[in-house]
């Protein structure tokens, strides 16, 4: 059976990230079930025969209308897929859908008619938001982190940036690679709008956001680095997990060892 990634090399690499992230995030117990959920930009790959390939199965509508995705493909995790069989069969667990031109249905082009992520509206109107502001971000990756997910069950760490303190004087990479830090979403029906417009306003200053007592939502401009930073912060949730289960409670970098990653690495303040 032929493919849409045949002898489309750029575009089986991007789809070969899904599926290695995918495995990761498995192999991580982050993903349970069919948990989790990624959606990756891909129409700076698509050529003019992908455009000319009829849908495979109705339009369906987003439930929302997103004038920034005009003309815009999407590789997606496939709804009630888990991310294990992702892994090993993105083709079949995931599909390729294009944004017809009233910028309210999507329809499936290849390679089978998998529906997308029942979260598929939240991730596309994060990308209409990123497009809209100019951003360069295309991946979008919804997952479990346990160390992460535990800390949001605490009302203290719900506090404005006190996670991402928390979490960055724990080690100094984590400030390295994660300079925005964490942002803080209450808990809200997974799957609504309402959750889908607070992780927006949060994205204006996050790069990842944790959803209270669900998970976490991060983006990047691709699916490895998005992966990167949900991979970093939760090392830190569990190296201050790790010190307070040997019985105490873990120092921290100081202030002034914070100031000095800062400008070492021209970070930002």
């Amino acid at each position: 059976m032929s493919s849409i990634l045949d002898n489309r090399p750029a575009l089986e690499r991007e789809v070969n990230k899904v599926a290695e992230v995918a495995g990761y995030l498995w192999q991580k117990g982050w993903a349970e079930r069919n948990g989790g959920n990624i959606t990756v930009n891909i129409t700076e790959y698509v050529d003019d025969a992908i455009r000319a390939m009829p849908a495979i199965a109705p339009a369906a509508p987003i439930g929302a209308t997103l004038p920034n995705l005009k003309g815009c493909y999407f590789f997606c995790k496939g709804t009630n897929k888990r991310m294990r069989d992702l892994a090993r069969w993105p083709m079949e667990n995931g599909s390729v859908i294009r944004i017809t031109d009233d910028c309210a249905h999507y329809e499936i082009i290849a390679d089978n008619p998998v529906r997308p992520t029942s979260e598929l509206p939240s991730h596309l109107a994060v990308h209409d938001y990123l497009i809209g502001k100019g951003s360069n971000y295309k991946a979008s990756l919804h997952t479990h982190p346990i160390e992460l997910v535990a800390m949001s069950h605490c009302k203290k760490f719900l506090e404005k940036d006190v996670a991402t303190r928390l979490l960055w004087s724990m080690i100094p990479e984590t400030k390295a690679f994660c300079p925005r830090g964490l942002g803080i979403i209450p808990y809200q029906l997974p799957g609504s709008n309402e959750l889908a417009q607070s992780t927006i306003r949060e994205l204006g200053d996050y790069d990842v956001t944790l959803w209270e007592k669900h998970g976490v939502f991060a983006i990047e401009e691709d699916i490895m680095q998005a992966f990167d930073q949900v991979d970093v912060l939760n090392k830190s949730a569990l190296i201050y997990i790790a010190a307070k289960n040997m019985g105490f409670e873990p120092d921290g970098m100081s202030d002034e060892q914070m100031r000095e990653m800062t400008i070492a690495f021209n970070l930002p303040k």
